[in-house]
């Protein structure tokens, strides 16, 4: 939400039922006040209002998405989906099915001797190239992530949106993209990147 606020696009859609609290207000950029998460806002609302002061035409959705208004979403020109759960599969379904671009997002974390390892995943897909859905997005609930119970991870969170906003700047023409990637993965442990997913037609471009 921080970095596709500071472009020029002409709207900004928010989905989430959640209430901004305290372990949110930890993963995200800024700072709320005790007095402001004992409002227990929204999410939504909470964004909203708070990049309402820079940018115009941010309309939150108190609600998640799920079959019965998955619908909403026909009108989004470009999706960022950042969720877990068994509601995500309607997503992914619909947006493949209706031919709208998005990007799936991802974080694992782990316990490896009394320090934390893990990984972000950035998945990228288009009307063009989606076959790699099935096998690169989870569509259960990860009881064993770590991610759930550690909130000093701000870091992962804001590196993972940053990949993700930098990829869907790619596929908007803003960034020159060489490798033309459908999925990266960033290893904590390794520090690295590695990118997979390429279609075939842009490997052979390249060669």
């Amino acid at each position: 939400m921080d970095l596709v606020a500071k472009t020029p696009i002409e709207e900004i859609h928010l989905f989430d039922g959640d209430s901004f609290l305290q372990h949110n207000a930890f993963r995200s950029p800024g700072a709320p006040s005790v007095d402001d998460l004992g409002k227990k806002p929204t999410k939504v609302q909470w964004f909203a209002e708070t990049y309402s002061r820079m940018r115009k035409k941010i309309f939150p959705h108190a609600q998640f998405i799920d079959q019965t208004n998955v619908v909403e979403l026909k009108q989004m020109e470009f999706v960022f989906l950042c969720i877990e759960g068994t509601q995500k599969k309607t997503i992914v379904e619909y947006l493949i099915g209706n031919k709208i671009p998005f990007i799936d997002v991802g974080i694992g974390m782990y316990i490896d001797s009394d320090t934390l390892g893990g990984n972000a995943r950035i998945t990228t897909c288009t009307p063009a190239y989606h076959s790699h859905v099935e096998k690169r997005i989870n569509f259960g609930d990860d009881e064993d992530n770590e991610y759930a119970r550690n909130i000093q991870i701000a870091d992962m969170n804001a590196l993972n949106a940053a990949l993700a906003v930098i990829k869907w700047k790619k596929i908007c023409g803003f960034y020159f993209d060489h490798e033309h990637e459908h999925n990266t993965t960033y290893g904590l442990i390794t520090n690295q990147l590695v990118n997979e997913d390429v279609p075939d037609e842009e490997k052979t471009d390249q060669n």
